[in-house]
């Protein structure tokens, strides 16, 4: 049976992201230097995709594309350990299969989405996942994936906080200078107990200190939440932000200050999902 939900099935059980990107086939960090100034001609829109996390985690990757295309899905980002099987271990002649299969196709592979995380008080589990993003980064590029997710869980128990942002900081400076070699970014997801809170995600960045390492905003509810809305929140993580995860468009949270131009103060940052009338970016909304 092929498992083809309408459109309102979709944009109602599946999990979301925003995406700015450009054109499709580049780097978001070479995007940014090349965007249109504002007020100049170019191609706005906003697409809609997938991303793979609930929704699509038991389809295939002919699955994945066909159903993305027969919905006009745009884009995909395609989360580690499930059916699809684009994980690290796939041979030269696997990467490149997945990447014809997309290159034939009109849906663009958006992204990676591991579970990589350096949060962990024991050091070699922190290079571990350094060694496995530099290898998801490596697998990205043969696919032709512009970026790969990664996480903080948390802080580790025991260790002062400032210490494992500083480490988690580190951590993406190096995984960030590993990707770049690749053409590839790597993009922090607003995750886990204590670091999905903006402050805190502006310090780790700050840590990573990398061009190269962007932000995926996590619409997480309530932590990004002040006095019901999200401005002051985003605002801090706008000039990082790569992408938007969206998990449910019919609760409470406040989507409308990401779709639409409600906050003014981050149009001049290039990689921002509001203002995108002044910004000459094309925006993936990836389901």
């Amino acid at each position: 049976m092929n498992p083809i939900l309408n459109r309102r099935q979709l944009l109602g059980r599946s999990a979301a992201a925003l995406a700015a990107t450009a054109t499709a086939g580049t780097s978001a960090r070479a995007q940014t230097t090349t965007a249109q100034a504002p007020g100049e001609a170019g191609e706005r829109r906003f697409r809609i995709g997938l991303v793979t996390y609930d929704l699509a985690k038991n389809w295939d990757l002919p699955t994945i594309i066909r159903n993305c295309t027969e919905l006009g899905l745009a884009a995909v980002e395609l989360r580690t350990s499930h059916k699809h099987g684009v994980e690290p271990a796939l041979t030269a002649n696997q990467r490149k299969e997945v990447r014809k299969q997309f290159a034939d196709s009109p849906v663009v592979l958006w992204g990676l989405g591991s579970t990589c995380q350096y949060h962990e008080a024991d050091p070699a589990a922190v290079s571990r996942n350094v060694e496995e993003t530099k290898r998801f980064a490596q697998l990205a590029h043969d696919v032709g994936a512009q970026g790969v997710k990664v996480r903080p869980n948390g802080f580790a128990k025991g260790i002062d906080p400032p210490r494992t942002i500083e480490q988690i900081g580190r951590a993406l400076h190096t995984c960030g200078a590993a990707a770049a070699d690749l053409g590839v970014e790597i993009w922090v997801e607003v995750h886990g107990p204590e670091t999905c809170s903006p402050p805190n995600m502006r310090k780790i960045m700050e840590a990573a200190d990398h061009p190269n390492v962007g932000v995926t905003w996590n619409s997480n509810n309530p932590c990004d939440l002040i006095d019901g809305s999200i401005r002051s929140g985003f605002d801090l993580l706008a000039r990082y932000i790569r992408s938007v995860h969206i998990n449910e468009l019919v609760n409470s949270y406040p989507y409308r200050e990401l779709l639409f131009p409600a906050l003014p103060t981050i149009r001049s940052h290039p990689c921002s999902l509001v203002g995108i009338e002044s910004s000459g970016f094309t925006c993936h909304l990836q389901n």
